[in-house]
């Protein structure tokens, strides 16, 4: 089934115009991150983690006031979900469960009508929170360098190169705007944790896929329209598979909505950060993996011919000479 049929949409003409698109968000995100951040979550900081569930929503400076005065005071207090679920998160380390018996035994104590229960709990040391953090950064550039490598070898280098900016592109901008709307609502209080680390591998593993597919396209009517030019023939290819990237993707980010929607808190930062980037990720498999494509060759070519034209001039202004 072909969603949209016989499209002839010059989206090359426009590259230059999404590039500057894309460079001003990377740089908004960029600001983000050097003023304002990003959460990490437990995973990567280490320290004591308890999600509680009231019958009733509790305050939460009442629950910062009894926390200090139980000798824990904790890095973050906040809603988790609803108001009746309440993420409390403290940097403080112990052997075994003590901090988080200090601060379950208060929570009884203060909320006994409240009937606080432990939905979660977690701890983790600052020495596995630092492996973590390591780990996760090599995850996601050790799959940018196998995805190089792959669609190096299976088309051409400038093919790989292009694909692994699209994939460097699509995690900057995902992650600089989950910095900017960070906490700007209830359902954007995001961290970045190996949920989301696990977001982050999925998108570059779904824009890598429908990059190259367009790829496929474009080699395959390199071979039909020999005569045609590069790029009314990366406009043709990407006509031609655009509906499919429209069914695929749009299928993927429906699902990812609704699990944003009605995840529940947990699954809700892993639904954005995949959603987000399989929007940019379907945007830059056109505007920046095919169009550094075509820039390249272009500009490789024209490099080409300038020494034949040097050369005429050279061979023109001789004979006048004589």
């Amino acid at each position: 089934m072909r969603f949209l049929q016989k499209t002839n949409i010059d989206f090359m003409a426009r590259r230059k115009l999404w590039y500057g698109v894309s460079l001003v968000v990377i740089v908004l995100g960029l600001i983000s991150l050097v003023v304002k951040g990003v959460d990490l979550g437990i995973d990567f900081l280490g320290g004591t983690e308890l999600v509680i569930e009231f019958d009733q929503a509790p305050g939460i400076g009442q629950i910062r006031d009894i926390m200090n005065a139980a000798g824990i005071p904790p890095a973050e207090i906040k809603s988790y979900g609803n108001p009746e679920q309440i993420l409390i998160r403290t940097e403080l380390q112990g052997e075994g469960t003590i901090v988080s018996d200090r601060m379950k035994a208060a929570m009884q104590e203060t909320f006994a009508s409240y009937n606080p229960r432990v939905l979660q709990e977690i701890k983790i040391g600052p020495k596995i929170g630092k492996e973590l953090q390591k780990d996760a950064v090599y995850a996601i550039l050790f799959s940018l360098i196998a995805m190089f490598i792959y669609i190096g070898f299976r088309f051409k280098f400038i093919y790989g190169m292009g694909a692994v900016v699209a994939l460097f592109h699509d995690v900057l901008v995902t992650l600089g705007i989950i910095s900017i709307v960070d906490g700007l609502t209830p359902l954007t209080n995001f961290e970045i944790d190996q949920n989301m680390i696990a977001a982050f591998l999925t998108l570059v593993g779904t824009s890598v896929n429908d990059t190259v597919v367009i790829f496929d396209r474009i080699r395959e009517n390199q071979k039909i329209y020999k005569a045609m030019g590069l790029m009314e023939l990366i406009n043709k290819s990407l006509n031609q598979t655009l509906s499919r990237t429209i069914i695929t993707q749009g299928t993927i980010f429906a699902v990812i909505l609704v699990l944003f929607l009605l995840g529940g808190e947990v699954n809700r930062g892993f639904a954005f950060a995949l959603a987000l980037g399989t929007v940019t990720g379907t945007y830059s498999s056109i505007y920046i993996a095919s169009a550094l494509v075509l820039d390249y060759t272009n500009r490789k070519l024209a490099k080409k011919s300038q020494p034949s034209v040097t050369r005429k001039v050279s061979y023109e202004t001789i004979e006048q000479g004589s």
